[in-house]
């Protein structure tokens, strides 16, 4: 089995996926979403891990291999300690050094988040070039793949909720509201009026930097959704044509093959 294990600011996504004969790897098996905290110990990830395998009848032995992409550095010492004590592998972590496919072209490679880098190569794969993966999480990322495969950069803006709790803590006599589709448009109490502009504020402002990207890279551009408010926001934008919810996961299962991949032609005995 592989482990992967996608670790944002707001929550980390976990997914098993069956190792086959060759080195392949099979379709998602499982997949189930925590919170991130900081404060969480290598061996309380442990205890985590292993009794949500086990709700799936998966031994802890039966874990061959191993992925992370986290954006979160101060817990990634931690990540690995849990992998290796509970698991006895070293996590693929991604990060500068993995074999990824993906040419990386902006100023400093090195910072682009590993999550990104993931998103790229799923849409990529699934999807082909020009494409542009839109990832609704803490923050809402725009990340820009070339017709051949580069990434190119992107931007990245405020997550609705972000925006959201902003507004509340900076507005005390606002109520805090469901983010939701509105039932209209001119809001006549104010619920509704909080409801209409987080909403269409936020698609307002992914249509126009997608209308823009979209303009440079040409008409033919497919546009991705992915993220845990991917499914609220993308029916109402003019130019997400899909939405992925297991984009970062299928990249980060890719980017294990390609390691694996050539880690197992490196050791094979030469003829």
């Amino acid at each position: 089995m592989l482990l992967v294990l996608n670790v944002n600011n707001t929550n980390t996504i976990i997914a098993l996926y069956p190792m086959m004969e060759g080195g392949r790897i099979g379709d998602l098996q499982a997949t189930w979403r925590i919170s991130t905290r900081h404060t969480q110990t290598a061996d309380e990830y442990g205890i985590l891990v292993q009794s949500l395998l086990q709700s799936k009848g998966v031994e802890s032995k039966a874990v061959t291999g191993i992925v992370i992409a986290s954006v979160v550095p101060p817990i990634d010492w931690i990540l690995r300690q849990f992998c290796e004590r509970y698991f006895n592998h070293k996590p693929l972590f991604i990060e500068p050094g993995v074999k990824t496919g993906l040419p990386i072209l902006t100023d400093n490679p090195s910072e682009v988040g590993a999550d990104r880098v993931a998103n790229c190569v799923g849409a990529f794969q699934k999807y082909g070039g020009p494409s542009i993966v839109v990832d609704f999480g803490t923050a809402t990322n725009f990340d820009v793949i070339s017709s051949k495969g580069e990434f190119l950069g992107g931007a990245i803006a405020p997550g609705l909720n972000i925006s959201a709790e902003a507004l509340f803590a900076r507005a005390a006599r606002l109520p805090r509201v469901e983010i939701k589709r509105p039932a209209k448009i001119i809001g006549t109490n104010t619920v509704d009026n909080l409801q209409i502009g987080l909403f269409y504020g936020h698609i307002g402002l992914v249509d126009s930097i997608l209308e823009r990207m979209i303009a440079k890279l040409g008409s033919e551009t497919k546009c991705v959704a992915t993220g845990g408010l991917a499914h609220l926001i993308a029916g109402e934008s003019k130019y997400i044509s899909a939405v992925d919810d297991m984009l970062t996961l299928d990249g980060l299962r890719i980017i294990y093959e390609r390691n694996h991949t050539a880690k197992t032609a490196t050791q094979s005995p030469r003829s």
